[in-house]
C-alpha cells in the first residue's frame, strides 16, 4: 500500500511559526520592541509592558503559540490608518482579551476571553487603529471599559 506523507494543519501552522521565531521570515520574538503603556480606568493608571508589532511577519505571528502572558504584559498591533481591524485566535493557546483603540488612545470595544484555536473573525467595529492583546480576564481585573483611555506615543489625545 502507496502512503502519501500529507503533515497535518498543526505541524504545518508550528512549522510556520518555527520559521517566523527562529528568523527564518523574520526576527526572534525576543526582539521585538517592547514598551510600556499606561491604562487609565475608574480603577486607576495600570502600567502594561507591551511588546510592539512593526512587521507583516510579527502581525502574523502576534501571540500564537505562546503557553502564558503576565498579568502585566500584552502585544499592541497598530495601523497607520483608522479602519475596521480583524483578528482571530488560531494556534493562540491561551485566551485573550483583545482592547481595540481608536486613533486618539480611547478604547473603543473589548472582546475578553477570546476562545483559543478559535478560526472565528473578531472585528472591532469601524475606525481603530490598534488592538491591545492581553491576558484573557484582565482587562475585568483592571477595570477597563470601553471609553476609557490609552496612553502611549502612538495614539495622539484629542486637543481640548
Amino acid at each position: 500500500m502507496d502512503r502519501q506523507f500529507r503533515p497535518s494543519r498543526r505541524a504545518a501552522s508550528a512549522a510556520l511559526a518555527l520559521l517566523l521565531v527562529t528568523g527564518g521570515l523574520g526576527k526572534p520574538a525576543e526582539a521585538m520592541r517592547r514598551e510600556e503603556l499606561k491604562l487609565h480606568t475608574a480603577r486607576g493608571v495600570h502600567v502594561i509592558n507591551t511588546e510592539i508589532t512593526e512587521t507583516q511577519e510579527e502581525k502574523a505571528l502576534g501571540l500564537m503559540f505562546r503557553t502564558s502572558l503576565a498579568d502585566n504584559a500584552g502585544m499592541l498591533f497598530f495601523y497607520d490608518t483608522p479602519q475596521e481591524v480583524t483578528m482571530w485566535m488560531r494556534n493562540t493557546y491561551i485566551p485573550l482579551d483583545m482592547v481595540f483603540i481608536r486613533a486618539d488612545g480611547t478604547v473603543h470595544r473589548i472582546e475578553a476571553w477570546t476562545q483559543p484555536f478559535s478560526e472565528s473573525i473578531i472585528a472591532s467595529g469601524p475606525n481603530v487603529v490598534a488592538c491591545l492583546e492581553l491576558a484573557g480576564g484582565a482587562a475585568e481585573r483592571l477595570g477597563l471599559k470601553p471609553g476609557d483611555r490609552v496612553e502611549h506615543t502612538l495614539f495622539k489625545p484629542r486637543k481640548k
